[in-house]
């Protein structure tokens, strides 16, 4: 299975903040450290925000921090809720697609089950257990 870069800027930063969950991080440095467009990942926080995985501050001093702790952060559900708009395959969308398989297709519910072995994987998974760590600081001269 293949996130899109959205959910995979998510769960970077999500990881990240997690390295370090008593600060504020702003998209400027999250996006200069993984090397990562800051116009997309402001989407992306925006988004994080809306679900609840992250508040946000605006303003001098602003930035992003975790809404709750790592430890009650499912990778699962925030793959869920990032991918929720990106089907895996065609007949996945909402609307049932235009796949001209269906309804004969085979392959639908082996995909489906792929897809819930893969999330149920992800679902024992908490963002604390893939926390980003520091970078080391370097010693002053």
């Amino acid at each position: 299975m293949r996130l899109t870069a959205f959910t995979d800027f998510g769960l970077r930063a999500l990881m990240r903040l997690a390295g370090e969950s008593d600060r504020s991080f702003t998209t400027d440095e999250i996006a200069r450290e993984f090397e990562i467009s800051r116009h997309h990942l402001t989407k992306v926080v925006r988004r994080l925000a809306d679900a609840g995985y992250v508040r946000t501050q605006r303003g001098a001093g602003g930035g992003f921090q975790l809404a709750r702790p790592a430890e009650a952060i499912g990778l699962g559900e925030v793959v869920r809720d990032l991918e929720d708009d990106q089907p895996i395959v065609e007949c996945f969308r909402a609307d049932g697609g235009n796949c001209v398989l269906t309804p004969r297709c085979r392959l639908r519910k082996r995909l489906a089950a792929a897809r819930e072995a893969f999330l149920a994987e992800l679902d024992r998974t908490s963002l604390a257990d893939c926390a980003y760590p520091a970078r080391p600081r370097s010693k002053a001269a």
